[in-house]
Protein backbone atom coordinates (compact mmCIF):
# COMPACT_ATOMS: atom_id res chain seq x y z
CA UNK A 1 0.00 0.00 0.00
CA UNK A 2 1.14 3.47 -0.88
CA UNK A 3 1.12 6.42 2.01
CA UNK A 4 -2.44 7.65 0.56
CA UNK A 5 -3.88 4.03 0.68
CA UNK A 6 -2.49 3.58 4.23
CA UNK A 7 -4.04 6.75 5.20
CA UNK A 8 -7.17 6.47 3.73
CA UNK A 9 -7.53 2.69 5.51
CA UNK A 10 -6.06 4.52 9.27
CA UNK A 11 -8.95 7.40 9.10
CA UNK A 12 -11.82 5.35 7.32
CA UNK A 13 -11.51 7.72 4.83
CA UNK A 14 -12.40 10.80 6.95
CA UNK A 15 -10.57 13.67 7.58
CA UNK A 16 -8.15 13.55 10.52
CA UNK A 17 -8.96 16.51 12.27
CA UNK A 18 -12.39 17.61 11.58
CA UNK A 19 -13.83 14.46 10.28
CA UNK A 20 -15.46 15.65 6.79
CA UNK A 21 -15.08 13.01 4.21
CA UNK A 22 -15.04 15.13 1.13
CA UNK A 23 -12.06 16.91 -0.70
CA UNK A 24 -9.32 14.73 1.43
CA UNK A 25 -6.25 15.08 0.44
CA UNK A 26 -2.69 13.78 1.76
CA UNK A 27 -1.18 16.56 4.33
CA UNK A 28 2.45 16.67 4.64
CA UNK A 29 3.31 17.70 8.27
CA UNK A 30 6.23 20.45 7.81
CA UNK A 31 9.07 20.50 8.32
CA UNK A 32 10.68 17.60 7.96
CA UNK A 33 8.04 15.55 5.94
CA UNK A 34 9.12 12.07 4.30
CA UNK A 35 5.94 11.32 2.63
CA UNK A 36 5.59 8.50 5.01
CA UNK A 37 2.10 7.81 6.65
CA UNK A 38 4.05 8.40 10.24
CA UNK A 39 4.39 12.15 9.42
CA UNK A 40 1.56 12.87 7.00
CA UNK A 41 -1.86 12.77 7.46
CA UNK A 42 -5.28 12.63 5.41
CA UNK A 43 -6.97 16.34 5.83
CA UNK A 44 -9.85 18.04 4.17
CA UNK A 45 -9.32 21.19 2.05
CA UNK A 46 -11.28 23.57 4.33
CA UNK A 47 -8.50 22.14 7.09
CA UNK A 48 -5.94 22.30 4.82
CA UNK A 49 -6.40 26.21 3.66
CA UNK A 50 -6.45 27.05 6.95
CA UNK A 51 -3.32 25.27 8.34
CA UNK A 52 -1.55 27.05 5.70
CA UNK A 53 -3.01 30.58 4.99
CA UNK A 54 -3.15 31.96 8.71
CA UNK A 55 -5.79 34.57 7.21
CA UNK A 56 -8.59 31.91 5.99
CA UNK A 57 -8.65 30.67 9.52
CA UNK A 58 -12.49 30.18 10.88
CA UNK A 59 -11.74 29.43 14.91
CA UNK A 60 -14.84 28.08 14.74
CA UNK A 61 -13.79 25.47 12.88
CA UNK A 62 -11.12 23.98 15.08
CA UNK A 63 -13.51 23.13 17.59
CA UNK A 64 -13.72 20.01 15.76
CA UNK A 65 -9.71 19.53 18.01
CA UNK A 66 -11.69 18.31 20.99
CA UNK A 67 -11.64 15.04 19.71
CA UNK A 68 -9.08 14.83 16.75
CA UNK A 69 -6.36 15.85 19.53
CA UNK A 70 -6.57 12.76 21.60
CA UNK A 71 -5.50 10.53 18.02
CA UNK A 72 -2.39 8.35 18.69
CA UNK A 73 -1.30 9.50 15.42
CA UNK A 74 1.97 11.86 16.09
CA UNK A 75 1.09 13.82 12.97
CA UNK A 76 -2.41 14.83 14.11
CA UNK A 77 -0.95 15.27 17.47
CA UNK A 78 1.55 17.58 15.94
CA UNK A 79 -1.48 19.41 13.95
CA UNK A 80 -3.61 19.87 16.67
CA UNK A 81 -1.15 20.95 19.22
CA UNK A 82 0.29 23.58 16.34
CA UNK A 83 -3.58 25.25 15.46
CA UNK A 84 -4.48 25.28 19.29
CA UNK A 85 -1.03 26.96 20.30
CA UNK A 86 -2.09 29.46 17.25
CA UNK A 87 -5.72 30.17 18.46
CA UNK A 88 -4.94 30.16 22.54
CA UNK A 89 -5.83 33.43 22.62
CA UNK A 90 -9.55 32.22 22.23
CA UNK A 91 -9.43 30.99 25.45
CA UNK A 92 -10.87 27.51 24.76
CA UNK A 93 -8.34 26.11 22.78
CA UNK A 94 -6.12 26.88 25.89
CA UNK A 95 -8.01 24.56 28.08
CA UNK A 96 -7.18 21.75 25.39
CA UNK A 97 -3.82 22.37 25.51
CA UNK A 98 -3.74 22.48 29.06
CA UNK A 99 -5.43 18.88 28.84
CA UNK A 100 -2.68 17.60 25.53
CA UNK A 101 -0.15 15.73 26.36
CA UNK A 102 2.65 15.00 23.51
CA UNK A 103 5.74 12.88 24.71
CA UNK A 104 8.87 14.86 24.31
CA UNK A 105 9.60 13.85 20.64
CA UNK A 106 6.23 14.68 19.11
CA UNK A 107 6.38 18.33 20.96
CA UNK A 108 9.83 18.62 19.66
CA UNK A 109 8.51 18.01 16.20
CA UNK A 110 5.41 20.14 17.46
CA UNK A 111 7.46 23.22 18.34
CA UNK A 112 9.83 23.21 15.09
CA UNK A 113 7.59 25.24 13.06
CA UNK A 114 8.15 27.92 15.50
CA UNK A 115 4.39 27.76 16.80
CA UNK A 116 4.42 28.86 20.39
CA UNK A 117 7.83 29.99 20.62
CA UNK A 118 6.05 33.16 21.60
CA UNK A 119 3.51 33.17 23.33
CA UNK A 120 4.95 34.12 27.06
CA UNK A 121 5.54 37.47 24.78
CA UNK A 122 2.07 37.17 23.75
CA UNK A 123 0.61 40.75 24.90
CA UNK A 124 -1.84 40.27 27.49
CA UNK A 125 -4.91 42.67 28.20
CA UNK A 126 -5.32 42.81 31.97
CA UNK A 127 -7.90 44.57 34.00
CA UNK A 128 -7.43 46.96 37.08
CA UNK A 129 -7.86 43.44 39.22
CA UNK A 130 -5.62 41.88 37.35
CA UNK A 131 -8.06 39.58 35.69
CA UNK A 132 -7.31 38.31 31.73
CA UNK A 133 -9.68 40.31 29.60
CA UNK A 134 -10.21 38.59 25.78
CA UNK A 135 -12.22 40.00 22.80
CA UNK A 136 -15.96 40.03 23.72
CA UNK A 137 -15.93 40.40 27.41
CA UNK A 138 -18.02 42.54 29.43
CA UNK A 139 -16.07 45.22 31.53
CA UNK A 140 -17.17 48.09 34.27
CA UNK A 141 -15.62 51.10 33.97
CA UNK A 142 -14.18 52.07 37.67
CA UNK A 143 -13.55 55.88 37.06
CA UNK A 144 -15.00 58.61 35.21
CA UNK A 145 -13.46 59.02 31.70
CA UNK A 146 -13.73 62.10 29.95
CA UNK A 147 -13.70 61.07 25.91
CA UNK A 148 -11.56 63.73 24.00
CA UNK A 149 -12.99 64.39 20.84
CA UNK A 150 -16.82 63.42 21.85
CA UNK A 151 -17.50 65.58 24.44
CA UNK A 152 -18.95 63.96 27.07
CA UNK A 153 -17.56 61.68 29.98
CA UNK A 154 -18.36 57.87 30.33
CA UNK A 155 -19.20 57.59 33.77
CA UNK A 156 -17.99 55.04 36.53
CA UNK A 157 -20.25 52.48 37.07
CA UNK A 158 -20.85 52.33 32.46
CA UNK A 159 -20.78 48.44 31.42
CA UNK A 160 -19.16 48.44 27.96
CA UNK A 161 -20.46 45.13 26.16
CA UNK A 162 -18.27 43.06 23.36
CA UNK A 163 -14.65 44.79 23.82
CA UNK A 164 -12.04 44.39 21.19
CA UNK A 165 -8.53 44.36 22.17
CA UNK A 166 -5.76 46.33 20.56
CA UNK A 167 -3.35 43.33 19.16
CA UNK A 168 -0.34 45.57 19.94
CA UNK A 169 -0.92 47.31 23.11
CA UNK A 170 -1.63 45.61 26.00
CA UNK A 171 -3.14 48.77 27.63
CA UNK A 172 -5.65 49.53 25.47
CA UNK A 173 -9.05 47.93 24.40
CA UNK A 174 -11.85 49.09 22.34
CA UNK A 175 -15.72 49.38 22.82
CA UNK A 176 -18.68 51.49 22.46
CA UNK A 177 -20.04 54.10 24.90
CA UNK A 178 -23.21 56.33 24.16
CA UNK A 179 -23.09 54.90 20.83
CA UNK A 180 -19.44 56.36 20.37
CA UNK A 181 -16.43 53.31 19.64
CA UNK A 182 -13.10 54.59 22.49
CA UNK A 183 -10.48 53.54 22.99
CA UNK A 184 -10.49 53.05 27.27
CA UNK A 185 -7.14 52.07 28.87
CA UNK A 186 -7.19 48.53 30.85
CA UNK A 187 -6.27 50.30 33.94
CA UNK A 188 -9.11 51.48 34.77
CA UNK A 189 -11.82 48.27 34.17
CA UNK A 190 -13.47 45.71 35.48
CA UNK A 191 -14.19 42.68 33.97
CA UNK A 192 -17.75 42.39 34.49
CA UNK A 193 -19.31 38.69 35.82
CA UNK A 194 -21.61 37.27 32.85
CA UNK A 195 -25.12 37.67 33.89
Amino acid sequence: MNTEQTLYARSESKCELCGASEDLAVYEVPPNSTHSPEDTLLACRTCTDQLEDPEKINVHHWHCLNESMWSQVPAVQVVAWRMLTRLSGEGWPQDLLDMLYLDDETLAWAKQTGEGAFSEEAVKHIDSNGALLEAGDNVTLVKDLNVKGANFTAKRGTVVRGISLVADNPEHIEGRVNGQQIVILTKFVKKSNPK
